[in-house]
């Protein structure tokens, strides 16, 4: 891949097996390989469903890219592929550079820590260190514009409130590549225009 490629996807593909009762996946994941090994055939649960078929497309560095489809269209799994948090079922991804992901802002957050754990919390896994984080800290804070609620557990924020936290951290990390799926969607008006 040149070095003035950030993402290269060829042929990605992601399939998904589909049940129609929840006992199928219990029979295909337990009952299925049991009969195998006694050597007696086994029927086949579930179907296919192709969230994604033979994507490909480069993105170069400094390019603004967007993807607009349906929901249910294979949006939020490409991205998620993209960001290395799915495997893809064929082809490839290929990145150059370090991914931020704003895709499911505050999932790594934990409701009993206040808004600053929390901070700390998120941007260690997102692989800042803490001298990193305490020197972001402030602008961290400022950003999201959560006034004293920083000091409180993030089980009393209102969803915008966490939104716009998890957005600041995720802001603060240093990357060269910055994915967004849906997360500007919330928030006033003010705060969309700010991100």
């Amino acid at each position: 891949m040149s070095s003035d490629i950030a993402i290269s996807v060829e042929n990605l593909s992601k399939c998904y097996r589909i049940y129609d009762q929840p006992h199928e996946r219990f029979n295909e994941i337990v009952v299925s390989p049991f009969k195998k090994m006694l050597g007696i055939k086994s029927e086949e649960y579930g179907r296919e469903f192709w969230a994604l078929r033979d994507v490909s497309f480069e993105i170069k560095r400094g390019e603004t890219f967007g993807i607009i489809g349906k929901n249910g269209s294979g949006k939020s799994t490409l991205l998620q592929l993209i960001s290395g948090i799915l495997e893809p079922s064929n082809g490839t991804v290929n990145v150059n550079g370090r991914i931020a992901a704003l895709l499911e802002l505050g999932s790594g957050f934990n409701p009993e820590f206040t808004g600053m754990e929390n901070v700390y919390l998120n941007a260690g896994i997102l692989g800042n260190s803490h001298q990193d984080t305490e020197a972001r800290y402030q602008k961290i804070v400022e950003f999201a514009d959560i006034g004293d609620f920083i000091d409180q557990p993030v089980k009393t924020y209102s969803s915008g409130m966490m939104v716009r936290l998890a957005f600041a951290v995720q802001a603060s990390v240093d990357a060269s590549i910055v994915i967004i799926d849906e997360a500007l969607a919330v928030g006033d008006i003010f705060f969309r225009q700010k991100c």
